[in-house]
């Protein structure tokens, strides 16, 4: 289970005399909960448009479900991110079962590499990118349809009958 979740936040300024209809706004947002998600919502729409949340309100907020949630696959992530030298764009990819799952690797390669902070990356857009359209070569090396990963040191087992509870020596890991 993935810590973040993917949801759509749509919202609008409160309909006044002068426009009675206001435009909606959706937006998709990656966020532990609901709560930082509207949060989120508000952050971004401030920076976009001229609303903010003493004038605006929300008109829902979805979870959005992976599709295929039990197929890997390999997702670009463009972010924004300010350091403690500027701010700066970058795009990068990662393999995952689920976009949330590629944006939560994201944020802890950016906290790790970086030292960024959730509050200072901005995800700008998530997207599922095609084998043949891999451009980094540490994902790239995981496509190989004949990939296989030694297995060292395994014990091997006795059948049940034959097998003691104790026994004198260490087992024997080299086959």
């Amino acid at each position: 289970m993935s810590r973040f979740h993917e949801y759509q936040v749509v919202g609008r300024k409160l309909p006044s005399t002068k426009e009675p209809q206001p435009k909606l706004y959706r937006m998709r947002v990656f966020a532990p909960n609901q709560v930082v998600a509207k949060s989120r919502f508000w952050y971004f729409l401030k920076k976009l448009r001229k609303v903010k949340k003493a004038a605006g309100e929300i008109v829902s907020v979805n979870e959005i479900h992976e599709k295929r949630p039990e197929q890997i696959k390999n997702f670009g992530i463009w972010i924004r991110y300010d350091s403690r030298s500027g701010t700066h764009n970058m795009y990068k990819e990662y393999r995952g079962m689920s976009r949330a799952e590629a944006v939560e690797t994201c944020y802890q390669d950016m906290a790790a590499r970086h030292r960024a902070r959730f509050s200072s990356i901005q995800i700008i857009r998530v997207a599922e990118v095609k084998s043949a359209d891999v451009r980094r070569q540490y994902i790239r090396q995981l496509l190989d349809n004949k990939l296989a990963f030694p297995l060292p040191h395994r014990v091997q087992r006795q059948e049940k009958s034959r097998r003691a509870l104790f026994i004198a020596k260490r087992p024997s890991t080299f086959y």
